[in-house]
């Protein structure tokens, strides 16, 4: 009978072990994006001792999940990986998961009481456990009468809140009753996610008719995807922007009458540009969405990039031409702070 065994990923010999196991498997991206986020691995083996199956958690997401295929066995190897990661999150007091896969695999999941969000031709994605995010939506502030309503929304890191930000969320908040600011909730950023929430919130306090929640786990990060399972980076790109559509507008937008989404110009980075264009062609017919001209500070346009270099190179006077008070101020506070973290590695180049 197989057993289960943790594996412990900083011994090379056991690491080799399960990289060629999973390279069997058709996965072959180990990189330091995929694999140091990791925070449990457990390995499947044999009566040989052979490994023959694997799973790891990073967070509350199951990922590098492969099991060797002998006959009848596959379905009870993928079964037993599968449920010992789920009671290993159960130990951690986790009750809820997610998992993006191939999406062969997503009928194999949902077999174990997974719950489709969102599939493209190339992989699935899929939760477990409670709250779900139906319980997110129900969970959301609303106004009376909101299916009568002209309802938008607007999905932002703010990292920080800028100017620009302030400009799209007045644009949307003028041209709708009812406008939903849904900020990135993962940590990747320079700005902790509860940092960028309360600069959102208090820059935008003027608008009486918007409401700045979390986006949860259903507003995907690129820094959160995983895309070990997929070829290049631009399947990356397009396998999450499918997914972030179809989430948004099959689980989170009917509830909520959404009918519009604000999206800012993308002047340089080809990257967002394109996840834009390929959003727009996702929403279809079913959300209008707006894209908005940035907005521009004696000719030079408004970035939360800009600001993140002027916090690395000490220029505090300048940011205040970017940003608006509430975020001036606070980075003012923390300006020590923040280049700390600059210096221990955080990243500030992208958006």
């Amino acid at each position: 009978m197989d057993q289960v065994v943790d594996l412990f990923l900083s011994d090379a010999s056991t690491r080799k072990k399960w990289e060629e196991l999973l390279s069997s498997l058709g996965l072959h991206d180990f990189s330091e994006r995929e694999v140091d986020v990791i925070d449990h691995t457990i390995g499947l083996k044999d009566e040989e001792g052979n490994l023959v199956g694997t799973g790891s958690v990073a967070g509350n997401v199951l990922k590098y999940i492969g099991v060797k295929n002998d006959n009848m066995a596959q379905g009870a190897r993928f079964n037993k990986v599968v449920s010992s990661l789920m009671q290993y999150l159960v130990n951690e007091r986790i009750f809820h998961s997610f998992v993006f896969t191939k999406a062969k695999y997503a009928t194999s999941f949902e077999h174990l009481h997974f719950n489709l969000l969102a599939k493209t031709d190339t992989a699935a994605f899929l939760e477990n456990g409670m709250p779900d995010v139906t319980d997110y939506v129900a969970d959301l502030p609303k106004v009376e009468d909101q299916a009568t309503k002209k309802v938008a929304a607007i999905v932002m890191n703010a990292n920080p809140f800028t100017l620009g930000h302030q400009y799209l969320v007045k644009l949307a908040s003028e041209e709708n009753d009812l406008v939903y600011v849904f900020v990135v909730a993962n940590d990747a950023s320079l700005f902790s996610f509860d940092e960028r929430l309360e600069l959102v919130k208090a820059g935008t306090k003027a608008f009486a008719n918007v409401k700045v929640v979390s986006g949860g786990d259903y507003m995907v990060s690129p820094a959160t995807f995983p895309a070990y399972f997929l070829k290049t980076p631009a399947d990356l790109i397009k396998v999450q922007t499918v997914i972030d559509a179809a989430v948004f507008k099959n689980k989170i937008a009917p509830d909520l009458n959404i009918h519009k989404r604000y999206l800012g110009q993308e002047p340089f980075s080809k990257t967002t540009n394109f996840y834009n264009e390929s959003l727009i062609d996702e929403l279809g017919h079913d959300i209008d969405v707006v894209v908005v001209k940035r907005l521009q500070e004696n000719q030079e346009i408004v970035t939360a990039t800009k600001v993140r270099q002027l916090i690395k190179a000490d220029k505090l006077k300048e940011i205040s031409k970017f940003v608006p008070p509430t975020t001036y101020e606070f980075v003012k506070k923390n300006m020590d702070e923040l280049q700390s973290r600059i210096k221990k590695g955080m990243k500030i180049d992208g958006n």
